[in-house]
């Protein structure tokens, strides 16, 4: 139910370049398993990149952004159509978000899964007093709403 939510409420997606090369790569999204898991869903993408890749697996909208996260989020917000801009990671974009102020609410999806590595979401943000907004639980994660 949070996932179809969320994917029924995402006009815009923005995520990084390392993201973006597994959600692109030979284990990454496929036709039927993409965004939204099994939803699927196709809103347009904003990578944040320093590098254009020369090309793409998918065949997902995928606009790569070459002058920063600020014109990323801007770029999404206008393509929206007025629906949520999903700051969907990695973990420096979710950081750089957060820390520069564009984001309203931060969502965490808990699960009782440790990967053993990648990029640490809050490492130098400065300090911010969140509202917890709201928790639901889950077969599968705690979900953790705060307003910023």
């Amino acid at each position: 139910a949070v996932l179809r939510q969320t994917v029924d409420n995402t006009g815009a997606v923005v995520m990084g370049r390392r993201l973006f090369d597994v959600v692109d790569g030979p284990n990454g999204w496929s036709d039927s398993i993409g965004y939204g898991a099994e939803h699927n869903a196709t809103p347009p993408f904003f990578v944040v990149t320093h590098s254009i890749p020369d090309k793409v697996r998918l065949g997902h909208q995928f606009t790569f952004v070459t002058d920063g996260l600020e014109s990323a989020i801007r770029q999404a917000r206008s393509a929206a159509n007025e629906k949520d801009v999903i700051v969907m990671g990695g973990g420096d974009v979710v950081r750089q978000s957060v820390d520069g102020g564009f984001v309203d609410e931060l969502r965490l999806h808990i699960s009782p899964v440790l990967f053993g590595s990648g990029t640490p979401l809050f490492v130098d943000v400065g300090r911010r007093l969140l509202t917890q907004v709201e928790t639901k639980v889950s077969s599968t994660a705690v979900h953790v709403t705060y307003a910023l």
